[in-house]
């Protein structure tokens, strides 16, 4: 598809029910939803965003400007409405594109995200060391040597996202690989700092978009940063994975399966 920038982007749907658009983390990495089983009952409709995978690899890197992508995408799959499941830096995407056209979508699934504050960081870098273990060398080293996170690097640092096989799964994350827009992870890392969590709480006051937050109990990005979030929104359900990491429906598909057809059924 093409957006209104002329940037080529690429989608896929799967399935014949009722319509779930993803939005995938990041930021500067690609779809990862090929392995999400949703069931019969639901369409999954799969995007890169831009300047990553297989879509054009080129900006400009906003938020406002991804915000509009994904109603790009909505649009071209021909939905008034949706439902809009994110995931790590694509549960966020997903937050804003609900509050700034709540009118579209349908029900938002918040899954694994990091809230709408910004001191999480140290809590979570100490965790994820712990997570690495005897493997954190091997990844400090390979950073200090300058690599860009080439394969290698990335499947290491994603065995931490999971609290059992973590490298079967990091292996299959990592599959298909793509160039990570190092780019764009920077430009929207910076602007989503520069947005205080007190605007944000005060927007999602106002959210009437029914909306699922799924954590992973053991996550290494701290699940106290999204409290402020589930305190914020008038419409709320909590699901919390217990002993699962930051890819739930890779460590506990069934149970991720469960909460996400109970909330949308």
């Amino acid at each position: 598809m093409i957006t209104d920038d002329g940037r080529e982007l690429w989608t896929s749907a799967t399935g014949r029910g009722e319509p779930i658009l993803c939005c995938h983390g990041g930021p500067g990495l690609w779809d990862m939803f090929g392995t999400l089983d949703p069931g019969p009952r639901f369409r999954l409709i799969r995007w890169d965003q831009r300047g990553a995978g297989r879509s054009d690899p080129s900006g400009p890197y906003t938020l406002d400007r991804m915000v509009a992508d994904v109603d790009a995408v909505r649009e071209w799959h021909g939905l008034d409405r949706v439902a809009v499941l994110g995931h790590s830096w694509g549960a966020h995407l997903g937050l804003l594109y609900a509050l700034a056209r709540p009118e579209r979508v349908s029900a938002l699934v918040y899954v694994s995200g990091v809230g709408l504050g910004h001191d999480w960081h140290a809590e979570f870098k100490r965790n994820f060391e712990r997570a690495l273990g005897e493997r954190h060398a091997r990844w400090a080293g390979l950073r200090a040597a300058g690599h860009d996170l080439g394969r290698e690097l990335a499947v290491l640092q994603w065995t931490a996202d999971f609290v059992a096989d973590g490298e079967r799964h990091a292996e299959a994350m990592a599959t298909p690989w793509f160039p990570v827009n190092y780019e764009a992870n920077a430009a929207l890392s910076e602007e989503m700092r520069t947005v205080p969590e007190e605007s944000l709480i005060s927007a999602c006051r106002s959210l009437r978009v029914p909306t699922l937050i799924i954590d992973g109990t053991a996550d290494t990005r701290p699940r106290w940063a999204v409290d402020s979030l589930e305190h914020a929104l008038p419409s709320v359900t909590r699901v919390r994975l217990p002993g699962v990491g930051h890819v739930p429906w890779l460590e506990a598909p069934e149970e991720f399966r469960a909460a996400l057809t109970d909330f949308l059924g």
